[in-house]
């Protein structure tokens, strides 16, 4: 039985909730804790929010965890709350980065925070690990700490920051932190909590997957460089032993836009578990070593992190404050981790891995039980069964040789990979055993749809719409021209369209009257302004009017971001001179414009778009034709306020489309 099997928990139960304060360690009989925890978000007791199952399964492998949640930083006081912790303090942004909680992608600060109770902005610092860490070695001098958490885990390398429009060094350099845990880190989370309670310190721990530290590079290890990846692993092939490939360094990256992009290809191309090595960067006078990622959980794994005696609830001390992220999660269910698909604006791959890694039916349907008998206020709907994409459940290569073994950075680009597995089955007979759970009355799918995935089985689009979709399906098609899909390594909208007519065509054998709603984005790498142009007349023609838009937000590690950054297309060979360009959008006026063309019909994006229009040589799309993009004319006052209405956005909702002019219908009451 693995250690996640094997719970055994301080005097024999778990607490109700990990203590936040001396008191109630009092209640639970504690002196001191092991561990101490500290987070940016609120502490919700649910596995969808990482401290609370970190801190679950530490307890239940006999360790006293405390948690820190939100503090002042000001000061070191409040990370005194729970006293000196007798192992590690644990430290982590929360489940975003918190640049990207903080701040929009036009580098505005928002005004709200979903994960703080209340909605309330302002509750953490920017770069927050960095903050918190500094806090908790002012607090108790000589306590390690361990960073991990999505911030951490994305910004393990020296990485483009886009918010000070600079490369930054590691962050486990700039918190001086002295281990950082990427990843999927359930497993070396647990080994470092043992390994430091029998006497070990945190740089004994350089043999555990998924580790960041700074280390020399050990004598029995050969080192290859990063200049030509391709020369690298054919290297590799002749050298016998240890090797380790070493990245440029910090201060090459730093001012080498092309020795970044090659880092950055570097870097994910040693993304798969199977396969991956070392990976050593210069920071100064020290190396960042990198041991490979984790190796995926399995099943069971997954199980018992999720089998957890979570509350399922906030902690009392936020008594009635709504939280907004645990509202939207709290009757959902997460059934897999990891994702395939590579997209390159996303970071999901770098942090949870390409490997899907899946829980049993039984853990889910125990889970839904819970739900069902501890969520307060539960109404029968369970309101997402899904995970970072709905429909990879149990896909995977069929043959685990060649999964061990490949350097690819997508299943499902160009085409989907021959050796993957797309059946469905095991979904489709899931969401059926779901729906029979007692006490459920409706079971919704709100994780994003892989389409090009779905359209191979038109029986899964079949039972999503008969049973799982109210009223209207999120799709992500996120462009329609080539240029910036292929950047964005997503299919053509050809497959949109296919999966469309499958979507419409089961619909109406349902008889459903269901919409799709789907996502674009603006200002991506690869993008030019015709490109943008042209997407503004596919939602014309079609009929689509988008009230929010989201506008390509370069996050840490990110493939796109690499592209942002250099200019250099990293899904290409990175040679001096001899790299393949791309286009980027950085300045703010063009940012606006890719905006505006996908708010083709908001008046008030007229102006710069018949500017734009001009400019282009496409003055025959201003007027009032259907094949006409904008009026001649501005309207004002009245006219105008009556154009916004009748378009039906306020613009404080989420993204709402129209359909031949019919707006969708609102969400039913639950």
């Amino acid at each position: 039985m693995n250690q996640m099997t094997a719970p055994k928990y301080v005097g024999g139960r778990a607490a109700p909730f990990l203590p936040m304060n001396q008191e109630e360690m009092a209640r639970l009989g504690w002196a001191e804790c092991d561990i101490v925890l500290v987070t940016g978000d609120a502490y919700v007791d649910h596995p969808s929010f990482g401290m609370a199952l970190i801190g679950r399964l530490l307890e239940a492998q006999g360790f006293r965890v405390g948690i820190i949640s939100q503090p002042d930083w000001n000061s070191a006081e409040p990370f005194k709350a729970l006293g000196r912790p007798r192992l590690f303090f644990g430290v982590t942004g929360g489940n975003l980065d918190s640049m990207v909680n903080r701040y929009t992608s036009d580098r505005k600060i928002r005004s709200d925070d979903a994960y703080t109770a209340g909605g309330e902005g302002g509750k953490r610092p920017d770069r927050c690990t960095i903050v918190y860490t500094q806090r908790c070695r002012e607090a108790y001098k000589g306590v390690p700490v361990i960073l991990g958490g999505i911030e951490a885990s994305l910004r393990r390398i020296a990485h483009y920051d886009y918010w000070s429009d600079k490369v930054r060094r590691s962050i486990l350099a700039d918190a001086k932190a002295d281990l950082l845990l990427y990843g999927n880190a359930e497993r070396a989370v647990i080994e470092v909590a043992n390994r430091i309670a029998s006497g070990e310190t945190p740089k004994d721990l350089d043999d555990i997957r998924g580790v960041a530290l700074f280390r020399p590079v050990p004598e029995d290890y050969t080192e290859l460089p990063a200049d030509d990846l391709e020369s690298s692993d054919e290297a590799a092939s002749r050298v016998a032993g240890k090797t380790v490939i070493r990245l440029p360094s910090f201060e090459t990256v730093e001012v080498d836009k092309e020795a970044y992009a090659r880092a950055s290809r570097v870097l994910h191309r040693e993304a798969n578990p199977g396969n991956a090595r070392p990976l050593v960067q210069r920071h100064g006078d020290r190396d960042l070593w990198l041991n490979p990622p984790p190796i995926p959980l399995s099943s069971d794994e997954m199980d018992a992190v999720y089998d957890l005696p979570y509350a399922r609830v906030p902690h009392p001390s936020y008594m009635d404050a709504k939280i907004p992220a645990y509202e939207m999660i709290k009757t959902s269910v997460t059934i897999m981790r990891g994702c395939f698909g590579g997209c390159t604006f996303c970071s999901i791959t770098e942090h949870e891995g390409r490997v899907i890694q899946n829980r049993s039916e039984g853990s889910i349907l125990r889970e839904i039980e819970n739900i069902r008998d501890k969520t307060p206020g539960f109404a029968g709907v369970i309101s997402d069964v899904g995970g970072p994409t709905a429909n990879m459940y149990r896909m995977a290569c069929k043959d685990p040789k060649i999964e061990a073994a490949c350097r690819l950075p997508s299943c499902v680009f160009p085409d989907i990979c021959p050796n993957l597995n797309t059946s469905h089955d095991d979904l489709i007979r899931l969401y059926r055993k779901v729906r029979e759970v007692d006490g459920v009355k409706r079971v919704m799918v709100a994780s994003g749809v892989r389409y090009d995935l779905a359209v191979k089985s038109p029986e899964y689009i079949e039972e999503l719409v008969t049973h799982h979709v109210g009223g209207y399906l999120k799709i992500a098609p996120e462009h329609t021209e080539r240029g910036p899909l292929d950047v964005m390594m997503k299919p053509g909208i050809g497959t949109y369209d296919r999966f469309k007519e499958m979507f419409d065509a089961a619909a109406a054998k349902a008889g459903k009257k269901y919409y799709l709603i789907p996502y674009f984005i603006a200002a991506h790498p690869g993008t030019t302004d015709e490109d943008m142009l042209n997407l503004a007349l596919w939602l014309k023609k079609n009929r689509y009017r988008a009230d929010q838009v989201q506008t390509f937000l370069p996050s840490p590690m990110a493939t796109a971001t690499a592209m942002y950054h250099t200019g250099v297309n990293t899904l290409k060979g990175v040679r001096r001179g001899g790299s393949e360009a791309v286009e980027t959008v950085r300045g703010g006026r063009q940012r606006r414009l890719h905006k505006a063309f996908l708010r083709y019909h908001d008046p008030d994006n007229w102006p710069l778009l018949r500017e734009a229009l001009k400019s282009m040589g496409r003055a025959d799309l201003i007027g009032p034709r259907p094949d006409q993009l904008v009026p001649v004319h501005q309207p004002v006052g009245a006219l105008k306020t009556a154009l916004k209405k009748n378009a039906g956005r306020p613009n404080s909702r989420p993204q709402k489309f129209t359909t031949k002019g019919v707006p969708f219908p609102k969400k039913p009451k639950r």
